[in-house]
């Protein structure tokens, strides 16, 4: 499990030390095997001021700038990118300064005039791949001030060893819950930037079948999916994820992928509860159940991957064909895309047996697998559908339509909403 300290600082609203936090997950049953610093060599970092900007008169793709780092001297530095406007704030790197990429600056001359440091762009700085522009900074602090006490960046990755009798430790809320205890503090989870009250109140709760947004959802198989809950949500927009978003995930070692699957994402890796995103459009025969998969039936998961079933597995499926392997991954036939509008957001309960049986079966292992093989809380796939509905408005825009909650087993029932 990669745990992000900032993340968890998050949840407690506190800065934490990532030495203290090994400790005391240590005393806690949850060894950390490694601390891994995500933005080393940005300490040196500094926010430059640009007081001037004027042509290069030996080329005319590059310009002179004059900047304010904080100190007495004013520092003349060539620069490339033509996004560099005079009153702006900019990463800057000094000489001597070594970079992420393990490049040293140093004082030298480019066509003939002096350069005596370097505006930054996010790929320079290990942020990002944008390097047609520099970084601009919109914030309140200084010239010559640490770049990483203005821009919230600095984190560390903590590997934790954790147990497989406590899958609760496989999300960062269970995480936080452990250190509230060790700290003696309150937790709740992070607040969502840009959320608002349009979100998911509650899951209409059924027993059988039903019909939510006009699409079939219930469960055939109640051995192997007791419990499963559906969102519908209209009007999305599919894009990238903003920075905050993309940088957590990758924080926990996640690639970003868009606002909608990063949203997903998010709640696996926050609550501990893998689910999935439909594109409402592709479903055929508006239907999605778990049911048993038949004899010979085959699916191409969103690997791209031809994988043969059996009456073993249980799978996710529209009223023609198998659209997710339960538990394991999603198929190809009916992932979002950039042209995708409408979503059915789908949070279930997968047995651990089951899963265990048929991720060896199909030699397929995944976050979603390792984690329903060692049992999520059944009792929370209203919350997660809750976070994902917030988290995909407040970055997809769309509206929440309704909700449903179906629960096929008499021990399910009791199940709190």
């Amino acid at each position: 499990m990669n745990a992000s300290r900032r993340w968890l600082e998050a949840f407690l609203r506190q800065r934490l030390d990532s030495a203290d936090l090994a400790r005391r997950l240590a005393m806690l049953g949850v060894p950390v095997d490694a601390i891994e610093p995500l933005h080393p060599g940005l300490d040196q970092v500094v926010i430059g001021l640009v007081e001037s900007v004027r042509p290069h008169p030996n080329a005319d793709r590059l310009r002179l700038c004059v900047v304010n780092d904080g100190t007495q001297t004013r520092l003349n530095v060539v620069c490339g990118a033509p996004n560099v406007l005079t009153g702006k704030k900019y990463p800057f790197a000094r000489i001597g300064v070594t970079l992420p990429g393990g490049v040293t600056l140093e004082r030298r001359k480019i066509r003939g005039e002096p350069s005596e440091g370097m505006l930054c762009s996010a790929r320079e700085l290990g942020l990002g791949q944008e390097h047609d522009g520099i970084l601009e900074l919109d914030v309140e602090a200084a010239p010559g001030s640490p770049l990483l006490d203005a821009l919230p960046v600095d984190d560390d990755r903590l590997v934790l060893d954790v147990g497989p009798n406590r899958p609760d430790l496989l999300g960062h809320k269970g995480v936080a819950r452990e250190l509230a205890y060790s700290y003696g503090l309150g937790f709740r989870l992070p607040v969502i930037p840009g959320a608002s009250n349009a979100g998911l109140a509650t899951l209409r709760r059924e027993q059988s079948r039903t019909v939510v947004g006009g699409v079939t959802v219930g469960t055939d198989d109640p051995e192997g999916c007791p419990r499963i809950t559906a969102v519908v949500i209209r009007g999305v927009k599919i894009g990238p994820s903003p920075t905050w978003l993309a940088d957590r995930l990758r924080a926990a070692g996640v690639r970003s992928i868009s606002n909608v699957v990063d949203a997903t994402n998010w709640v696996m890796l926050e609550l501990n509860h893998p689910m999935h995103a439909y594109d409402l459009a592709r479903l055929e025969g508006a239907e999605l159940v778990a049911r048993r998969a038949r004899v010979g039936e085959k699916v191409t998961t969103l690997d791209g991957v031809d994988r043969s079933l059996g009456p073993e597995m249980t799978v996710i499926a529209d009223a023609k064909r198998a659209i997710g392997v339960g538990g394991v991954m999603g198929a190809a036939n009916t992932e979002v895309s950039d042209t995708t509008t409408d979503l059915l957001l789908e949070c279930a309960y997968f047995n651990p047996t089951r899963t265990r049986r048929t991720r060896r079966a199909l030699g397929l292992s995944t976050d979603a697998s390792y984690r329903f093989e060692r049992g999520v809380d059944l009792w929370g796939l209203p919350e997660a559908q809750r976070r994902a509905a917030e988290l995909i408005v407040a970055t997809a825009g769309g509206r929440v339509e309704e909700g449903v909650d179906v629960c096929v087993s008499s021990w399910t029932r009791i199940a709190p909403n």
